[in-house]
């Protein structure tokens, strides 16, 4: 009781600063993050990171982008390097990391003994991966000589947290660059059946393993449970008895901090810039309220709301309050509040009056319709469109193969694409 009161009063009169670390699949994911108030970005390049099959991955020639942009708005930038590798996978780590070094990306992110000794040979700062499942303190004194942060197993619960951020303080334990060794968790996004997401399901059931980022989600169908002996089917609750309902931590995001983390992640480098940019964003506020004291249950009620508008499967707190058993979704699929239909790409942005023009190429827009912009050098961008031209006349609705016109804030491009938001409830 008296160290816990010791180790609470050391935390407390310390400054709390804890970064938000956002999930950047493409360039309008990146830029979403990064208007979302994101401190920090991680992305993978090429096949070696675990949503290699769910995305289509930067290159290796998009690192001096990535590292630019990122350098530009002062967000550190991260390297995902998570998956098993194998020995034909030598020669591509060794060009991934020799790139990451000279275009000056913050840092890796790996398990995989070959990346970490390799990143300690060229001197590349690393992060400990979840997919090393750390989740104890000697684990962390293990990998602190090669890294400065560690990602721990998605399974602890706050307690079990505290124990591991509390002791490090208490021993002094540092990482490979002399400093406090830092502790990141994940706290919003999708959930893997299989501990730390080391899972042999895909691989067995399709031949495309998800630990070579090639999932193909088998958890995330429904099931039933036949006795083949007597061939009864056995009654359950849920056929979707393997598809774990995503993690949200808003609610008790205080007690996330007050637990001693450094980092915050959210997942989500399969998704839209929308998801990311709405997640970022509501987690940013959240952080900033508990640094301003003003963390309250409307402010939680509102961040809550405004989650559930994009990408989810229903939430849950995860296993930080000690729950064992996971929370499984009743449907396939996004149980959002808002759905987007795609409507159209770019044609022409008139810079001097902030004018963007698409080509609709589905669907009709209405006046007084909500849309959703994504590109790749904003994000992602909501609005009403109370007033719009149609192949330069004013009018109220536009239809397929019409040029709509409106003043939008960000200069567009052809790969821009617009989209009609609308209500799922």
């Amino acid at each position: 009781m008296k160290q816990e009161l010791e180790d609470k009063m050391q935390y407390n009169n310390s400054t709390i600063k804890v970064s938000l670390l956002s999930p950047a699949g493409s360039f309008e994911s990146l830029m979403a993050a990064i208007r979302g108030g994101a401190n920090a970005v991680y992305f993978g390049v090429e096949q070696l990171n675990m949503r290699a099959k769910s995305i289509n991955s930067f290159s290796i020639d998009d690192l001096p982008e990535i590292a630019s942009i990122c350098k530009s708005h002062q967000v550190k930038s991260c390297l995902t390097l998570n998956t098993v590798m194998y020995d034909h996978d030598m020669q591509l780590i060794k060009r991934i990391l020799e790139s990451v070094k000279q275009t000056g990306i913050d840092a890796v992110i790996a398990s995989d003994f070959s990346v970490i000794e390799m990143c300690r040979t060229l001197s590349i700062p690393l992060h400990i991966s979840t997919q090393a499942n750390v989740s104890n303190i000697e684990a962390v004194k293990f990998f602190a000589p090669f890294s400065d942060l560690i990602v721990l197993a998605r399974e602890l619960s706050l307690k079990q947290i505290k124990a591991i951020t509390s002791t490090i303080r208490r021993e002094d334990v540092r990482g490979i660059s002399g400093k406090l060794i830092q502790i990141e968790v994940f706290v919003h996004g999708a959930l893997c059946v299989a501990v730390s997401g080391k899972c042999y399901m895909s691989l067995h059931e399709q031949n495309a393993s998800a630990n070579r980022g090639a999932c193909t989600q088998n958890c995330r169908r429904p099931y039933k449970v036949i006795d083949l002996e007597t061939g009864n089917e056995l009654e359950i609750d849920n056929e979707y008895i393997m598809s774990p309902q995503d993690l949200c931590t808003i609610p008790i995001l205080d007690e996330l901090v007050e637990a001693g983390v450094d980092v915050l992640k959210i997942e989500g480098r399969g998704k839209s810039a929308d998801y990311v940019q709405t997640v970022t964003k509501c987690y940013r506020e959240a952080l900033d309220a508990i640094n301003s004291n003003s963390f309250n249950e409307a402010k939680v009620e509102d961040w809550m709301f405004r989650l559930k508008t994009v990408y989810n499967r229903g939430f849950w707190e995860g296993y930080y309050l000690g729950r064992k058993l996971g929370a499984w979704t009743k449907n396939p699929g996004s149980a959002a509040s808002e759905r987007k239909a795609f409507v159209g790409k770019g044609r022409n942005y008139f810079s001097k009056i902030s004018i963007a023009e698409f080509e609709i190429e589905a669907s009709t827009i209405k006046k007084g319709d909500s849309i959703l912009v994504i590109g790749r050098n904003y994000g992602a961008e909501k609005l009403i469109l109370d007033e719009f031209r149609v192949n330069g006349l004013p009018a109220n609705e536009a239809r397929r193969g019409d040029l709509i016109t409106f003043s939008f804030p960000h200069k567009t491009i052809a790969t821009d694409k617009l989209y009609k938001l609308s209500s799922t409830r």
